[in-house]
């Protein structure tokens, strides 16, 4: 029997929306991952999984009600804001586990919503926004965003995203042993292995990819690259960057011309992919 095939829904603002009624769409997003993301319980009596507290902050009712079909379908518990101040409360009230955040809102800009977060939560926050400057992508990445996803986007992709930032979120409480494809990092033990195989590496070259590790799956930004393994005076010297990242390839990628594991952001940073064997 084929195959269904896989969600690539894209959400378009508003117009587009209203071509698809609610109930197909909950139909089609209940169908993309279900037999790898909710296998069915053989156990009737197995406790009910908790469920992930997520909260939307967009002034769009349409784009709120898109994702909330999309969440809800993959067993998220959702709350909704439609202004900066709003969503700043309900961030306090309902403690939400991953917050999906746009920019252009009517009292706030995303990014001052995202600020004043920082200053007393650390909830992942994945950035939705028409905004495909690189300049808005760093700044928020810098402020502290997880992630940034420019609208219109594929469900799938966005759904990958927001796990990849819960990971990160759950980082802590994990053995701080790293595995992606032939890549592993023991951080306890600072060993690094490529195919089972030791990898020597200098305290440069280590500092830089235990950052990439604690990070994993995250777009980190030149600034933060930077700043945390050379101090804040190396702030805007992207050729140390640059050295040391040919340096990771070079020692850690299969085939550094063709770099699997640490994938570039153009003008924005690097990315350290999470890879099942």
């Amino acid at each position: 029997m084929d195959n269904p095939p896989p969600l690539v829904l894209e959400v378009s603002l508003a117009a587009n929306y209203t071509q698809v009624t609610e109930p197909e769409l909950k139909e089609s997003f209940a169908a993309g991952e279900t037999a790898k993301s909710r296998p069915p319980s053989t156990a009737p009596d197995a406790p009910a999984k908790k469920a992930v507290v997520a909260l939307i902050i967009d002034d769009e009712l349409q784009i709120r009600r898109l994702l909330r079909i999309m969440l809800e379908a993959q067993g998220y518990q959702v709350y909704e804001a439609q202004t900066g101040q709003e969503g700043l409360i309900l961030s306090a009230q309902c403690r939400p586990e991953i917050i999906l955040l746009d920019l252009g809102l009517p009292d706030l800009d995303g990014q001052t919503v995202l600020k004043r977060l920082r200053e007393w939560s650390g909830v992942p926050v994945v950035v939705l926004s028409v905004r495909d400057r690189e300049e808005d992508k760093v700044a928020v990445l810098d402020a502290g965003a997880d992630d940034y996803v420019t609208k219109p986007f594929a469900a799938n992709e966005l759904l990958a995203r927001l796990r990849a930032a819960q990971r990160h979120a759950q980082a802590g409480a994990r053995p701080p042993l790293f595995r992606s494809g032939p890549l592993e990092v023991d951080l306890a033990r600072r060993l690094v292995t490529l195919a089972g195989q030791p990898v020597k590496l200098t305290a440069t070259e280590y500092s830089l990819l235990a950052l990439f590790v604690r990070n994993a799956g995250r777009v980190l930004t030149h600034r933060q690259l930077l700043t945390e393994v050379w101090g804040p005076n190396a702030a805007g010297h992207n050729l140390y960057l640059r050295v040391y990242m040919a340096h990771l390839r070079d020692k850690l990628e299969p085939d550094p011309a063709k770099p699997a594991l640490f994938i570039t952001e153009p003008g924005i940073g690097y990315r350290l992919m999470e890879i099942t064997r």
